[in-house]
């Protein structure tokens, strides 16, 4: 055995520097008895020795491999990620640098499906990279929502949700009077029970899972979307005013003539927007006023911390989870009609090219004159509708020079590259009692387009200001799309005879041409989608590195600070620069801002994407039996995608449906063909299917082809 030092250890540093040179002369990780051991380290003093190692594991100088055994990071190949568990049991890792890590069922421990873990890669095998689970970095998962079930004296919560494959016992004094059957929110208070799985206890019943509610719920636990206001948010929200004060209009220029309308949709309750165009002997003038939250929500206050912690509104068909109070939301930074309003202007005058030749940006009072929905405002202007122009006649003539202006940009904008994806989008219809009616596609008129445009040149303009000033402000980024993943769309066009050539410099035009190729085209809507899907997202940064999907070197977000907390950043900002005072932001806090308000916008995305997926479950299951038109969405080892023409609505064709041939999935993964007979079921190719079944558990609804 080698011969132990003497211990000479003045202070704790000095001591910290001996484990860690103690590490590197060994060269492998040790057990705690031995670091006791090779130092000399008396038994009175081994608890402060414990304390320091996990001071050192706490800094990531060590890495604790076992409960007493630890090592230096080199002595291992250790990666960070987000874990995904299948719900066979095994899971995957992806790492922040793109890589998957498989993890076998048994050296998962006891992360969730979502936590942030640090993994040690122990081998390479064919398909990838293989690891364990270490540590648990950051539990993502708060709450578990479940069926509560009744099994002889014991009472469980079967999780919803596939990826965590394992149940919760709950004991009889963690029930809280929850009623089997129900959907219940629960929380893992110990990791072992008698049963071999966690105990946990019911945080809340939701109520009856025949009930869209209960769903919209229940995904708002799964997201851990912040709904409740903190008391000291709530007490500032009472002092607020009930409206307008003469105290707030000092030092605003009054717009409360000028005939500024909001255009939205028919259930919309907040209005952060206001537009009016006047044509002018040199071209247009064109005011959009924004609703001027920051004056009522100061930097660091309580309703602050609520909204940044929230970082957006999230709508669902049947209810929104907003970022601001109603009295805010629905109120007093609404642009309600007839009544004064504070606002944000920016005043843009333009050439009759549309060439922006003057800027203004201030505070103001505003009064909407109308609250016009993009239904009134398309039959105005597209179909020419007599009655409702007579309704608005004081207005037509301003929507006319609107509609004209709009145009201009948007050919502009076109010209220089800015992509125009017209997806389908899901709009679910409900009725008074709280059902389902319909889900069709969204749609998207010129008045729509109209706003679009109005909003898009204002960020523009706001973000171009902000930059020439120097003041530091959370940028919209949109990178470049990755040229590998591109390639291999290319591939999937190429398999089913579309032959476009591969740009050779990847400009927005460059990508807008492409486009173009599927104008008219069969299946265009699809290839449209798998276009942007192989577009990077979207996000917020005080780095600017342009906005590729508009074609845009300057973009921020300004037009929704009642729904976006970004755009309260980016009037903060405009405020100070207005006033030459110094900036409310430093770049380091924008960055680590801008790092955590993209990621609420990603959850917030997720949980309306998956109540819809709900939604659309609900609104099938009467319909077994009936057939649809529809295309192959996406193809996989086990079957395809079936989106259909009907319903916006998807459902999967299984492999094990297929009755009439052995399939298997091509090379690339694009399509799946019969080995005898040779049939192909590719992504685009129309198909008629009938539904099978909906399963209401896990929310998946199967076809079989007709």
């Amino acid at each position: 055995m080698p011969k132990k030092k003497k211990f000479s250890f003045k202070t704790a540093e000095s001591l910290k520097d001996a484990i860690i040179s103690l590490l590197k002369e060994k060269g492998r990780p040790l057990l705690l008895r031995e670091i006791y051991h090779f130092l000399s380290i008396p038994s009175e003093l081994r608890k402060e020795v414990r304390k320091l190692v996990k001071q050192l594991v706490e800094e990531e100088k060590l890495v604790q491999v076992k409960r007493r055994k630890y090592g230096l990071p080199e002595h291992f190949s250790l990666v960070k990620g987000k874990l995904r568990v299948h719900p066979e049991g095994f899971g995957f890792v992806e790492t922040e640098d793109g890589e998957t890590v498989f993890i076998p069922p048994r050296k998962i421990g006891k992360a969730l499906d979502g936590d942030l873990v640090l993994v040690r890669i122990e081998k390479i095998a064919k398909k990838g990279p293989e690891g364990k689970i270490l540590k648990v970095l950051e539990r993502k998962r708060k709450y578990i929502t479940g069926y509560l079930v009744r099994r002889k004296k014991f009472f469980f919560v079967e999780p919803e949700d596939p990826h965590l494959p394992f149940e919760l016992y709950i004991p009889k004094k963690r029930l809280h009077q929850a009623v089997p059957g129900n959907l219940v929110v629960a929380k893992i208070i110990q990791n072992t029970s008698q049963f071999g799985f966690p105990t946990g206890e019911i945080v809340k019943d939701l109520g009856d899972p025949e009930k869209l509610e209960t769903h919209t719920w229940a995904v708002i636990y799964n997201f851990d979307l912040p709904h409740e206001w903190k008391k000291k948010a709530r007490r500032q929200t009472k002092r607020l005013p009930e409206e307008v004060r003469d105290e707030d209009l000092e030092g605003r220029k009054d717009l409360t003539k000028v005939p500024l309308v909001t255009i939205d949709g028919e259930n919309a309750r907040d209005f952060d927007d206001a537009i009016f165009v006047k044509k002018t002997k040199d071209g247009y003038t064109l005011i959009v006023a924004i609703a001027d939250v920051s004056h009522y929500v100061v930097k660091d206050s309580a309703l602050d911390r609520e909204a940044y912690l929230r970082g957006t509104s999230v709508y669902f068909p049947n209810m929104v989870v907003p970022m601001f109070p109603e009295k805010l939301s629905n109120n007093l930074c609404s642009l309600n009609p007839l009544v004064n309003r504070l606002a944000m202007v920016v005043e843009m005058h333009f050439s009759k090219q549309g060439e922006l030749i003057k800027r203004d940006f201030y505070p103001a009072v505003i009064k909407s004159h109308a609250r016009l929905t993009y239904t009134q405002v398309k039959k105005m202007i597209e179909d020419k509708d007599e009655e409702v122009i007579s309704q608005f006649k004081d207005l037509y003539p301003m929507l006319q020079d609107a509609a004209e202006l709009a145009e201009i940009l948007r050919n502009n904008r076109l010209k220089r590259g800015s992509l125009d994806f017209d997806l389908p989008e899901a709009q679910v219809i409900m009725n008074t009692r709280g059902e389902i009616e319909n889900i069709i596609r969204r749609e998207r008129n010129r008045a729509h387009m109209l706003i679009e445009d109005f909003m898009i040149i204002a960020n523009e303009t706001v973000a171009s200001f902000l930059e020439e000033k120097g003041y530091p402000f959370l940028y919209r980024v949109h990178d470049k799309p990755d040229e590998n993943k591109l390639r291999q769309l290319f591939e999937i066009f190429y398999s089913y005879g579309i032959q476009i050539e591969f740009p050779k410099d990847l400009s927005p035009t460059a990508f807008q041409q492409i486009i173009k190729e599927f104008e008219g085209k069969e299946g265009a809507e699809l290839f449209h989608s798998l276009l942007l899907r192989s577009l990077k997202q979207a996000k917020y940064s005080p780095e600017n590195i342009g906005h590729f999907g508009l074609a845009s070197e300057c973009y921020c977000h300004f037009t929704s600070p009642i729904r976006r907390y970004p755009d309260l950043v980016v009037h903060r900002t405009l405020k100070r620069a207005l006033k030459k005072k110094k900036p409310p932001y430093t770049e380091e806090e924008l960055e680590v801002m801008g790092k955590y308000l993209s990621e609420r916008e990603r959850i917030a995305e997720e949980a309306e994407r998956e109540v819809l997926k709900r939604f659309q479950a609900f609104f099938m299951r009467d319909k077994i039996g009936k057939e649809f038109e529809g295309y192959i969405t996406g193809v996989t080892a086990f079957g395809f995608f079936v989106e259909l023409k009907e319903y916006l609505v998807s459902g999967v064709v299984r492999l094990a449906d297929l009755t009439d041939d052995m399939y298997q999935l091509d090379e690339k993964g694009t399509a799946l063909i019969g080995k005898t007979t040779g049939k192909v079921y590719h992504i685009g190719k129309k198909v008629r299917v009938k539904l099978k079944d909906v399963d209401l558990r896990r929310f998946f609804i199967n076809f079989v082809l007709v």
